[in-house]
């Protein structure tokens, strides 16, 4: 990739975890990040400042109700394992009360870090599709020059411009998209970037359909058949999943499930995990579908 490589040796750096592991973490994502005040959130939030339920122990004081009290956004964000690479890896387990001299690049990285983990994910993913072999090489040589810059060091990440490496990445998994959406028989659905926010498509055949970008805020896709759509950055805040087929979609992550509303017979990838508050069917709906997870 024309993508330049962090400075330091040239052996691949492991793949890192692209899970949270909040007992790791510094708890970034509480202070690093900005909250604006609307339906995800019940305050404003400046980055760099922690948030107010955030205790001593980087631990949040209001975990268990962060719904009933008005932080739902904290329910949907993940960090993709970003928050523990930064806290323990680029700055070496020093933490921004004890040394509050690394606060400021600390939190300059940590959104850089979660952007490059994402694009791992991404990746990761698109190298265990058969259809995509054809690229394997290409992915795999994108895989190891990102992996390598979750390595690098804290001034190197904090004056890092990822535009170009993501750009070159979404280049490699459209191509994927394509050789995989292409092995589903008959016309191809494409709502790319489409909006579709209030949408009534309940039980909608949406098999290899391109829904990258697509705005599917409170869109009915109850029913509907997800498999090998392409589903990289479409909006799925509020959007009815009750009794969906999501497995094989593509490029699904966990913070769209998360802003999502499902039930137990929502089927999903078995790498995701259901979200907690899809909590039971709704009433007067079937739950003949069998879940797998």
């Amino acid at each position: 990739m024309p993508t330049s490589s962090p400075a330091g040796p040239a052996a691949p750096a492991p793949l890192p975890l692209l899970q949270a592991d909040c007992a790791n973490c510094f708890a970034l994502c509480c202070v690093a990040l900005p909250f604006a005040k609307s339906t995800d959130f019940a305050v404003n939030k400046p980055a760099g400042t922690p948030c107010k339920n955030l205790r001593q122990d980087f631990r949040c004081g209001i975990h268990t109700g962060l719904r009933d009290k008005g932080f739902q956004g904290c329910t949907v964000f993940d960090c993709f394992g970003a928050g523990q690479q930064v806290s323990q890896i680029t700055f070496g387990g020093r933490d921004w009360r004890s040394h509050p001299a690394t606060a400021g690049t600390m939190f300059t990285v940590f959104p850089v870090m979660r952007s490059l983990h994402e694009l791992l994910f991404y990746l990761a993913e698109a190298l265990t599709l058969p259809a995509a072999r054809p690229l394997h090489a290409q992915l795999r040589t994108a895989l190891a020059d990102t992996t390598r810059w979750t390595v690098a060091t804290p001034e190197a990440l904090a004056e890092f411009d990822i535009t170009p490496l993501r750009q070159e990445v979404n280049a490699l998994l459209l191509k994927t998209s394509e050789l995989v959406r292409a092995e589903v028989a008959g016309r191809k659905k494409n709502h790319r970037g489409a909006d579709l926010m209030g949408a009534r498509l309940p039980g909608a055949d949406l098999r290899g359909a391109n829904l990258r970008g697509a705005y599917l805020i409170a869109a009915d896709l109850s029913g509907a058949d997800l498999r090998t759509a392409d589903l990289i950055g479409a909006d799925f805040r509020d959007t009815d999943l009750h009794d969906a087929d999501l497995r094989g979609a593509l490029f699904l992550t966990q913070p769209q499930l998360n802003a999502a509303r499902g039930n137990s017979a929502t089927r999903i990838p078995p790498s995701l995990t259901r979200p907690a508050h899809w909590l039971g069917d709704r009433p007067g709906r079937s739950s003949a579908h069998e879940s797998t997870d």
